[in-house]
Parts: structure tokens; sequence; C-alpha cells
């Protein structure tokens, strides 16, 4: 028997289960590529507006920082700097779930004990897992070179930004790998790897805005931004991402074989003998929660702030007359006065749509406890299956307000220290923020519906769910509300804080009448299916 002995029946296998999923990322990789392209095409389609756009982009630190270094005015250039590496962290992403999904997850589930008892070798899972991690990543980046070809790009810069989309899911494979030995369970190796993940991220942007660029020198990010599609293309940047995703992969290869079956070789952290305040459903979803919960605030305390910082180069941008300018004023259509409350509040409509990622990823808790057994243990106490998920629906629900007043709160406080007034501009921003509460809510409840009617499918339809919401949105228009927007998305509905007429509560209204017949319809599903 050799390392590779088993390896691709696991293989078809992790493909077969992939076929729900892996789709998904590879068209929202797919569509963040044309959705680039179309932004600047409908927002910069003179020489003279990319030109003042690099302008703006020259004298901003964190605008440099965002979307990696200097951008040329070229439609190409310009959209693959707009992306802000977004397709390099979405392939990065896709490969760090499918890793540990194949891996530690597996062993969670105590499927991997039995497949080892066939004729497999013990690193046969590993193997799979990567190279199906690697398939993806490497078709992530063939279609959205394929797209961008299609639409007239450059052919070779096209090749070299999805080779830099590739290689940068092969890096992170790696980490993943690493981090599932390293973990005791799939979420502590899901939370290594998006760890590394955001550190990467952080040290890219940190060079990039500071012009030390030897910190993108040291980022797996940085080294898909050192590709330079479009520009020189940096083709050796490419061995060194591989290098080091081969280097991840023996790394991880020799750590399984100095660990046990269902262990990791980092200590676990025991809990509390005893857990007093556990007295109902509510109480048991929110100790569940309240550690994710305080992770998101503080990430999205901390996006809000970085975009209200903006605030001051808005003013300015609006204060003077520039093609820009007047474009970003006639497609906002608010009195003059009003002209960059509007613009900031679609700013944070955009950390909305993220937020709206929060009762995904619950609603997703709730199958992964049906499916570890542990609800059957809780509902064979006192506690009914309605009670159990009508538990985690109230968590799920105060907690996604939370964030949406946090966001309101901190956005609304530093955009009114740095350019507005206190008194005005904070109450508009965090009802603003709470008006967006039913939207995210929706999200949710459809969510809910699917893992009430289709467990088995629900984690691939609840992310197709929110990919779906924010490609609609971000496709249809760079404004949101009553201003564009995809009438099939639910943040459509919502007004903008900031327009002229006064606030509408119909469309609110009518979106938590939809929450509760889908909430209401997946608990009646939920009630009469069999668990498991």
């Amino acid at each position: 028997m050799t390392s590779f002995t088993g390896a691709g029946h696991l293989a078809r296998l992790a493909l077969r289960r992939e076929r729900a999923i892996a789709p998904w990322w590879i068209l929202l990789i797919a569509t963040l590529a044309l959705t680039m392209v179309a932004y600047i095409n409908r927002n910069m389609g003179t020489y003279e507006l990319k030109l003042a756009y690099i302008e703006i982009i020259r004298s901003n630190a964190f605008l440099q920082g965002l979307g990696g270094g200097f951008a040329e005015p070229r439609l190409e250039v310009l959209a693959t700097w707009r992306s802000g590496g977004f397709l390099h962290l979405a392939s990065a992403l896709a490969a760090v779930m499918s890793v540990v999904r194949h891996t530690r997850g597996e062993e969670d589930a105590g499927r991997s004990e039995l497949v080892r008892s066939a004729v497999v070798s013990r690193h046969a899972q590993l193997i799979a897992a990567m190279l199906v991690a690697a398939g993806i990543s490497l078709l992530g980046g063939l279609v959205a070179a394929v797209v961008l070809i299609g639409v007239g790009l450059e052919p070779v810069g096209s090749l070299a930004y999805g080779a830099a989309i590739t290689v940068a899911g092969w890096v992170f494979a790696g980490v993943a790998a690493v981090a599932a030995q390293l973990a005791h369970d799939a979420r502590t190796a899901t939370v290594i790897g998006l760890s590394v993940l955001a550190i990467s991220f952080v040290m890219r942007y940190a060079g990039d805005a500071s012009a030390q660029y030897w910190l993108k020198y040291l980022s797996p990010i940085g080294w898909s931004h050192l590709v330079q599609p479009y520009q020189d293309e940096r083709w050796w940047m490419l061995g060194i991402s591989i290098l080091a995703g081969a280097v991840l992969s023996a790394v991880a290869s020799q750590l399984l074989g100095h660990r046990d079956l269902g262990a990791g070789l980092l200590p676990e952290r025991l809990g509390r003998a005893t857990a007093p305040e556990l007295r109902g459903p509510i109480s048991l979803a929110w100790r569940l929660h309240r550690g994710l919960l305080l992770k998101w605030t503080a990430g999205v305390a901390f996006f809000a702030a970085a975009a209200a910082g903006l605030s001051p180069l808005g003013r300015d941008l609006l204060s003077r007359p520039s093609i820009v300018a007047d474009n970003i004023r006639n497609t906002l259509g608010v009195p003059a006065d009003q002209t960059l409350g509007a613009y900031s509040w679609y700013m944070l409509l955009i950390l909305a749509y993220a937020i709206a990622l929060y009762p995904v990823l619950m609603t997703l808790r709730l199958r992964s406890e049906e499916t570890s057994g542990r609800a059957q243990v809780v509902q064979a106490t006192a506690v009914t299956r309605l009670r159990w998920a009508a538990g985690h629906l109230v968590v799920t629900g105060f907690g996604t307000t939370a964030l949406m007043a946090a966001a309101g709160l901190v956005f609304g406080t530093l955009y009114s220290v740095l350019v507005g007034d206190l008194a005005t501009d904070l109450p508009r921003f965090l009802a603003g923020a709470l008006g967006a509460v039913p939207a995210a809510w929706c999200v949710g409840a459809v969510c809910l519906l699917a893992y009430a009617t289709l467990p088995r499918a629900s984690a691939a339809i609840s992310w197709a769910v929110w990919i779906l919401t924010v490609a609609l949105g971000q496709v249809a228009g760079p404004l949101y509300g009553r201003w564009g927007g995809s009438p099939l998305e639910p943040f459509h509905y919502i007004p903008n804080a900031f327009a002229a007429a006064p606030m509408d509560a119909g469309p609110i209204l009518a979106l938590l009448a939809v929450t509760a017949v889908l909430l209401g319809g997946g608990l009646l599903a939920l009630r009469r299916r069999d668990f498991g």
C-alpha cells in the first residue's frame, strides 16, 4: 500500500459532494470579474474619467491600499485594481472551506474511521482533499480568464490574472491542510485558516497603503497581487505561491503521521464542569453563538470606522468640480446639501450586505447541530424541536440587529465627528442601519426554509442565496435602495436615510411580512420532517 492508495476513489467522492457547492464559488469569481469591468465601463467610460479616478487614488493612502498599489488609466488595469483582491480572497476562502470539509470535517462526523477500515492509506483523504481544492481553484481562475477574454480584454493579462486567482487558492489549501492537523475539530481548523487569510490581507493592505512594499512579499495574498496582470506580468511570482503550497502540503502530510485519528496536535482547552446559566434553548443558543457574535461585532466596528474615515475624502471630492464628482451627484439624485450623506449611506449599506451573511451562518449551525447528534440530545429533554429552533432564531435575530446597530453607531459617530453634525447625522445613520435589518432577516429566513425542507442541500442553497443577493445588488448598479439594485434582492427595498422624501415604512413592513411567512413555513416543515 502506498500513500496514494484509495486517494482516487476519495477524490471522486469529494467531487460528488462538491457539485452543489463549488459551482457557486466559481460563479462568484466569474461574476465579480465581469462586475468590475462593467463598473469601470459604466462609471468611467472616457479616458478623462479614468485619469481623474487615478488622481483620486494616488492622493489617498487608504484607496491605494484598498486596490493594491497604483493603477493605470486603462480598463483592464482599473478593473483588476477595483477588485481589491476580492477574487483572490474568494479563491482562498473556497479552498480553506473545501479542505477542512473533506479532512477534519470527515473526522468529526466519524466517517473517516469507516473509510479507513477499507483499503485506504492514512494520507489518502488529505491527498484527495488537496486535489479537489486545487481543481476548484484552477477552474475558478480559468473561468475568470475566459470570461475576461470573452469581453475583449487582453488574453495574456487575463491568463495571468486567472493564474494569480488559482495560486491564491493553492496556497491556502496548504494552510487549511496544516490547520486540519493542528486543530481538534473542523470549527477550530476553519478559524485558523481564516485567521491566516485575514492576516495576509492586512499585511498586503498595509504594504500598499504605506508604500512599504516588502510587506506584500511576506503575504500570500500579496504574492497574487505582485503578479501584476495587464502590466508587466510577473510570471515568476506564481512559482513562489506554488512552492509555498507544495511545502505546506508536505508539512501537513508529516503532521498527519504524528497524531491520532480525531485528535489535534494543539492541546484542547477544557471547559467548565458545570453550566448553571443554561436555563433553556435561548440561553443554550446564546452560549453557542456568543463568541462568534463578539468577533463579528469587532470586525463590523473596524470596517465601519475604516469606511467612515473616508468621509473627509468624500467631502473634498464632492466639493470641487470634477468629472467624477459630477457623475456621483447625478447618480445619487438627492439635494446638494445631502449628497455627502447619501454617498456615505451607500458605503454603509455595502457593509449591511456583509452582515447579511451572519444569519446565513447561524442557520447553517442548526444543520451542524443536527448532523452531529447534539440537537437530538437536547430534544431528548423537555425542549421540543420548535423551542430548540426558536432559541437559535431569537439569538440570530437579536445578533443581526446588534451588528447593524454597531455599524450605524460607529459609522455615524465617526462621520459626525469628521464632517457632520452629531445631533442630526448620527440618528439618521443609526435609523438607516436598523432599517436594513429586515432585509438581512429575510435572507436568513430563506435559508431556514431551505434547511427545513431540503436539509442535505441547505448549505449549498444558503450560500447561493447570500451570494446571489450580493451579486444582484452589485451587478445591478453601484447604488442600492431606491436608486438601483435588483427587485429580486431584499436590500433593493431599503430606503436611503438621506433621501429627500421621508422614509416610507411600507417596504420595511412588507419585508417583515415576507420574513414571517418564510419563518412560519420553515418551522412548520421542520416540525414535520425526520431528523438526521
